[in-house]
């Protein structure tokens, strides 16, 4: 089976793109519906947690249908977040990577260890 460990970033994009092709898909799939349809599914994420007390998330986790609902609205965001990067012909692993070394320029460590927000 298929999981993190196994499985490259350009292979979801491959099973992704092969799944759109398949049902006509492409014309649906332009950079403006795409980023729409991300913020709809992370609307459908937050929704999840909303009104719940952190105590009781931690709870619900251990719950396989909660996990469920939070897995599957991942993985529509997952979904159209490679299928914006395939369209857009951007590399994920290259904006990352070089996001984490801007954010490590912009938040060095000796200046943001453990704050949870910027005091400056």
């Amino acid at each position: 089976m298929k999981e993190d460990k196994n499985t490259t970033i350009n292979e979801l994009k491959e099973e992704i793109k092969n799944f759109i092709k398949k049902r006509d898909w492409e014309k649906y799939h332009n950079l403006k519906d795409l980023a729409e349809s991300i913020c709809i599914e992370a609307a459908e994420l937050l929704e999840i947690f909303q009104w719940r007390k952190i105590e009781e998330i931690e709870k619900l986790i251990e719950n396989e249908k909660f996990k469920i609902k939070i897995s599957e609205e991942i993985a529509d965001i997952i979904i159209y977040l490679l299928s914006m990067s395939e369209n857009a012909k951007i590399d994920i692993t290259k904006a990352v990577l070089n996001k984490i070394k801007k954010n490590e320029e912009k938040y060095p460590i000796e200046k943001y260890y453990g704050k949870a927000h910027i005091d400056d």
